[in-house]
Formats: structure tokens, sequence, C-alpha cells
């Protein structure tokens, strides 16, 4: 019960902290980068439901981000659709496309899924970067609206939009929880576990990655559809291959398959590399080996490394306690029948 308290704790104080940081950091800067945090942990969960929970490793993730967030923006700027509306709908046509990729790809396993998907994204990059008529080529998408005001709540100041951004990301770790909580996140578990005894005991384990891959686009789908309303113009390189190694260090660095690593790792990843700022180009001779030790001496990242960690406590406890009770009980045992002796 105790546990349960603290974690709960724990999590209470990240919010709270997370919704007074404003009125604690007055450089807008600051605000600026956190809220883009938000945004990639966002895609970052999805990429973590498949690749942690289900282990398919998508490599396109980058490129459902893109849809995503060209969606909303032809949506709102050349369809003229409302933004809630063009936001519903951008995320539904990135699972429409998510679903008849994955048809596709989930009938490949390992580095042949992540191959195919690697293809699938560069396809999605090429697409939007020459297709000039419809997305505006190498000049990208410019005008994009921010948020429409839900009644008197406005959304056109840049706090304005991190606690929307920060709402957006609270609620994907809500529904990410329950998820993996659920009987389709154990199914996940399953199959990520071991794929052929998933099979022999019942699960459908195509129907079951489908559900997986389409979820995960999802999440891309809308973090792509918030970038594009936060930044307000977007261009082809949002697409582009090396946004899904950034998500995929930030995955590795905070903790794969757990809940706590999209946040952990993200918010770590940013807040050091934004502060070799000062170093320009000479920051990743720093930057780069502290990320290969961090992976070489914890391989299920810094969460994983926490829940390790804690796991052996509590066996050491619990083996402390089971010794402690071999040893009293004899005793006792023996004072009683001294006792009756001498009684």
């Amino acid at each position: 019960m105790m546990s349960i308290l603290k974690k709960r704790g724990w999590v209470l104080g990240v919010i709270l902290l997370a919704i007074v940081f404003p009125f604690l950091s007055q450089n807008d800067y600051f605000l600026h980068v956190l809220t883009l945090s938000f945004i990639w942990m966002i895609a970052v969960y999805g990429l973590n439901l498949l690749a942690g929970y289900t282990g398919y490793l998508s490599l396109a993730h980058a490129g459902f981000f893109a849809v995503g967030a060209y969606a909303l923006g032809l949506l709102t700027v050349k369809a003229g659709l409302n933004y809630w509306l063009a936001l519903v709908l951008a995320c539904l046509i990135t699972c429409a496309l998510g679903f008849l990729v994955g048809l596709v790809a989930l009938r490949t396993k390992e580095h042949f899924f992540a191959i195919y998907t690697l293809c699938v994204g560069y396809i999605i990059y090429l697409i939007i970067d020459k297709w000039d008529s419809l997305t505006g080529g190498v000049r990208g998408l410019i005008g994009i609206p921010a948020p429409a005001n839900i009644g008197p709540i406005a959304f056109d100041t840049a706090l304005s939009q991190y606690y929307l951004i920060l709402f957006f990301l609270l609620l994907t770790v809500l529904v990410m929880y329950r998820i993996v909580h659920s009987l389709s996140g154990r199914t996940f578990i399953a199959i990520r576990n071991s794929e052929e005894l998933a099979q022999t005991i019942g699960i459908s384990t195509m129907k079951n990655k489908l559900l997986a891959f389409v979820l995960s686009t999802f999440f891309a789908g809308l973090a792509g559809a918030l970038y594009a309303s936060f930044i307000r113009f977007i261009g082809p390189d949002i697409g582009y291959i090396t946004i899904i190694f950034d998500f995929l260090t930030y995955l590795l660095v905070g903790g794969i398959g757990t809940l706590a690593g999209p946040i952990v790792g993200t918010f770590l990843i940013v807040t050091v590399s934004q502060s070799l700022q000062f170093l320009q180009d000479y920051r990743m001779l720093i930057f780069g080996p502290l990320l290969t030790l961090l992976i070489i001496f914890y391989p299920r990242g810094i969460a994983g490394a926490f829940i390790d960690w804690r796991m052996k406590r509590s066996l050491k406890k619990s083996l402390a306690l089971k010794q402690k009770k071999r040893y009293v009980e004899p005793q006792a045992k023996s004072d009683t029948e001294k006792r009756i002796k001498e009684g």
C-alpha cells in the first residue's frame, strides 16, 4: 500500500512541477523547448507501444509523424476546416495509412520488418518532398493556424499552447497506462516474449500486432498534428529518417518497454543537448560517448535500471525477512519447550 502511495506521490509531484514550471521560469525559450519535448514524448510513446511492448521495431514512425502534421496542415490551410475537426481527421488518416502498411509489414519479422518499415518511411518522405502541388515540396507548408478557441479559452500564446500540449501528453500517458495494464496490453507482451507460444495458447497474433501498429501510428499522427499547429510551418525534413533515430535514442536512453521511459529519455536528451549548444558542432563529441556508455551499462535505459534496482532491493528485503523468521521461530520454540520442562 505504501509503495503505491509513494508511486502516486512521485507522479503527482512531476505533474505539479510541469504545471507550475512556467511560473518558476520566465524564459520563453525554455518554455518553447519543453513544449517541443512534450510533443516528442507523445510520438515516442507510440513507438514504445510497438517496439517496447509488442517487440516490433518500426522505422516508419517519422513518416507517420509527418503524415499527421501534413494532414492537419492541408486540412486547415487548403481545405479550410476547423482545427479540432482537422486534428481528429489527421489522426484517423494516419491510422488508416498505418492499417494498410501494417497489413503488409506485419507479415515479416525481425530485421525484415525493420527494413520494410524504413523503406515505407522513406517513401512517405519522398512523396512529401516531391509532390509540390499538394505539399509545397521543399518550400513547405506555411500559415498553419493555431488551435481554435474552446469557448472563452484561447490558444494563441506560447503559455496556452504549453498547457494544451501538456494536457495531451498526460492524456497519452493515462491511455498508455490503461492499454499496458489491460488484457490487450498483456497480449502484446505475450507476443513480444514468444509469438509462437502466444499462438499455441490461442492468441490471434496478427490481429493484435495490427492493433498495436495502428495505435502506434495514432500517437505518431497526434504528435505530428500538434507539432504542425505549434510551429505553424512544416517542411519535408520532419519525415526524414534521422527523426526516427532521434525517437529511438529517446526511447533507448529512457527505457524501452517502460511507461516512464519516453518521458525520462526525451527530457534528459533534450536538456543535455540544449545545455551543450554553446559547443556548436563539437557537442556531439561529448554527447555521443555519453550516450554510448549509457546504453552499454544500462541496456534497459534509465527507467529500466531503476525498476531493476527496486526489484533487487525488494527481493533482498524479502530474503532478509525470511531468514529472520527462520531464526526467530526455532528460538521461540526452544524457549517454549524449556518453560514446559521447568514447569
